[in-house]
Formats: structure tokens, sequence, C-alpha cells
């Protein structure tokens, strides 16, 4: 039995709408980097967080899911390919994979996850989606479209934009204390978005012309093989990051989360909610790592308060004015953001290697993780039944067989 009760209460309430706070810069960040729309992200992380409550209702964690930045690349690539009903279509596949880990680690047990997706095949795949995005996090700061075809803001003042946001982003991450500490993003966004009405780049158009109230902008997925192929091994990383959000949370609340409800429901929840996100046109949904970390700052354990952050998300969405308000933020606040952001991505990739001692000496282990890399970064591309396989996707794919044929090299049996 847990020692957690869930109490539905109005000082639940409340503290439910300060971890809604904490979420919410990093929430719609994700749809407004990608051409999604944030209205139906703030709907989508709603919904995706009760669902996941609801898979596991017998031992709720006290977490709160929202917008994956590991998605973004895939996300843009997409959109800009397929469109956003194509690309859906490949985001309710990484769904449905999730779903399918959850059977197999009810079948087999969690070390099967790990054998499948050990950390020298993760690591380098989550590195290679900060990598490919680095050009565009450069593009936006220089005032740019992500492609880097039109020029949206002037260089200069684009450039002390982006730079005095990246600062600040910096500073509060390094120096910020309690909650604080928690909301370097939002801050970040906050002070570059003063700068650049200082500097006369903000545009009202988009908020005056949005209605007060109004239906988010749903997106119905169109079945496309092709999106579907490109997205799908994308998933295997957040996939990963689920195990150490699961062990995070249990850490903060003394509760082992990995038993009850165990992994295999954790990841059918985080699956449902991902592909009930895609289904509306919002991006996947995953645990927020920023709420887990305000979890452990206010001890507030009861998971009734995320039931609140869900129901406060759901009721915004419908707030016409906010997705208009959001547009206006100029294209140089969100470099300087992703400037630092898709650096970081690469860095927790290289964490995920060290972290999990990978002996990059041992010949096998190099292999690997070269292959990975110079396929997805350089543009390697395969072509089967006049389907592409390129990019993270096809660097994910080669290396989990490249993991599962390669003889171990003899003097490094150990590992």
């Amino acid at each position: 039995m847990s020692k957690i009760a869930y109490r539905f209460t109005l000082k639940e309430s409340i503290v439910g709408l300060q971890f809604l706070f904490v979420a919410f810069g990093a929430l719609v960040l994700v749809p407004l980097l990608t051409g999604l729309d944030p209205n139906v992200a703030l709907f989508t992380a709603g919904i995706g967080t009760l669902i996941f409550q609801f898979v596991n209702r017998q031992n709720v964690p006290p977490i709160f899911l929202a917008s994956s930045f590991a998605f973004i690349a895939p996300i843009i690539y997409g959109v800009q390919t397929w469109g956003i009903a194509g690309t859906m279509s490949g985001l309710i596949a990484a769904g449905v994979f999730y779903i399918l880990l959850s059977f197999l680690v009810r079948v087999r047990g969690s070390e099967f996850l790990h054998r499948l997706l050990p950390a020298v095949v993760v690591g380098p795949v989550i590195m290679t989606i900060g990598l490919i995005l680095s050009p565009v996090a450069v593009n936006m700061a220089l005032g740019k479209t992500g492609d880097g075809a039109v020029q949206l803001v002037p260089q200069t003042p684009s450039m002390i934009i982006a730079f005095i946001t990246l600062a600040v982003t910096i500073m509060v991450t390094l120096k910020g204390t309690g909650i604080f500490r928690l909301l370097p993003i939002f801050f970040g966004i906050i002070t570059g978005y003063v700068v650049a009405l200082a500097l006369g780049v903000v545009s009202f158009d988009s908020f005056y012309n949005a209605p007060l109230f109004a239906m988010p902008a749903f997106v119905f997925p169109e079945f496309n093989l092709e999106a579907i192929i490109f997205i799908l091994p994308i998933a295997i990383a957040p996939a990963v990051e689920h195990v150490g959000d699961m062990l995070a949370i249990s850490n903060v609340t003394k509760e082992d989360y990995l038993k009850k409800p165990g992994l295999q429901n954790t990841l059918l929840g985080d699956g449902l909610a991902t592909s009930a996100a895609s289904l509306l046109g919002g991006p996947p949904n995953t645990t927020y790592s920023e709420v887990t970390g305000a979890v452990t700052i206010t001890k507030a354990f009861n998971p009734a308060i995320m039931t609140w952050a869900a129901i406060f998300a759901i009721v915004l969405a419908f707030v016409g004015k906010l997705g208009g308000l959001l547009a206006t933020i100029p294209v140089p606040v969100m470099g300087g953001i992703l400037l630092l952001l898709f650096g970081i991505i690469t860095a927790v990739g290289m964490e995920t290697l060290i972290k999990e001692k990978v002996d990059l000496a041992d010949p096998r282990n190099m292999i690997i993780v070269s292959i990975i890399l110079v396929f997805a970064i350089g543009g390697m591309t395969f072509n089967f039944g006049g389907v592409g396989f390129s990019g993270i996707g096809l660097g994910a794919i080669v290396g989990i067989l490249l993991n599962l044929v390669l003889p171990k090299t003899k003097h490094f049996d150990g590992y």
C-alpha cells in the first residue's frame, strides 16, 4: 500500500498551479520551435498526465507529463517535409513503441530494456539529437528561420537579444536557488523578450488578432510511412530516459515506482499519453524533470497536485490570447535558449556514456559510437523499397544492429 495519500483539496489546487508554472516554459517551447500549436500542447499535456495517472492508479507517481525535447529535431524536419498531419503519424508510432516496450518489460523484465538499448547505443543517439540541431539554434540566434533561408530580424539586434537571453539562462541555472533554479528557461525568455521590446523587434499582431477564448487548433494525423520510419527509432532515447525519471521520483518520494506500479505500467502510461497527444496534433509527452525538482524542494508528494496541474493546463488551452501572446516571442529569443539547450542535449548523451562507464578504449564500443555519430550527422541515407532511412533514426537502427552482431572484444569481456 502506498504511503503517499491522494488528497484532492483546494490547497493541492494552488500547489498544482505552481507546478504548471514550473513546467510552462519548457512545455510551450517545443511547439513554438517546431511549428505546432502551444495551446494544443497545453491541452495534450493535461490529457496525457491524466491518462498516465489512470493507468498507474494503484500507486500514482507525483509527476507531470508534457512536451518532449527529444523529438524537436524530427518534428522540425517532419513538419517541413510531410506537414503536421503526416508528422503526427510518426509520433503516434513512437507512442506505440513505448506501449510495445511496456509489454516486453512485463514479459521479460526491466533488464531486457538495458540489454536491448545499452548506454553505448543510447548515449551517441542522444548526442546526435543535439548536434544535428545546432545549426537551427545558430540561425535563429542570428534572426533567421531555422533553415537559414529568411532573415526575420536584423542580425545585430538579433545577436544582442540572443546572447542576453543565453547569459540570463546560464546565470539562473548556475546561481538560482530554490524554485528559481528550476526556471532558467522561463527567466531567459522573459529577459530576452524585454530586450526585444526595447529594440523594437516585437510585433503584437498575433496577440491582437487572437480571440480571447478559442478551440485549440487540433490537427488529426494522416498516415505517412516515411514519417513513421524516420521518427520511430528516435523514441529509443526517451524510452530509456523514462527509466531514469522513474528512479529519480522514486528516490525523491522514497517509493519504489519501478516495483509498484512497475516500469511496465509507467511505460504504458507514457506511451498512451504520447499517442493521445499525437492524435490531436500535440508533441509527444515525457516526464518533466523540472517538476520532479520542484517536488524535491517543496516535498509536495501528493499526486493529486499533478491532477490539478493537468486540469489547469487543459483550461488554459482554450485561452486564445495566450497562444497569440506566445507567438509574439521573437526568433532570436528562442535562438538564445536553443544555443544552450541543444548543447545540453549533446552533453546528456556524453553523460550517459560516462555514467555507465562505457570504455571507449574497447574497439567494439568505439566502432558503435563512431558509426552512429557519422551516419546520423554526416547525412548517410539508405533506401529500402523506396523509403529512405537517414539522420538520427538511421544512426539508432545501425547502433542497435551493431550492438547485437559485433562480437565482444576478448580483452573487454567485463563490459
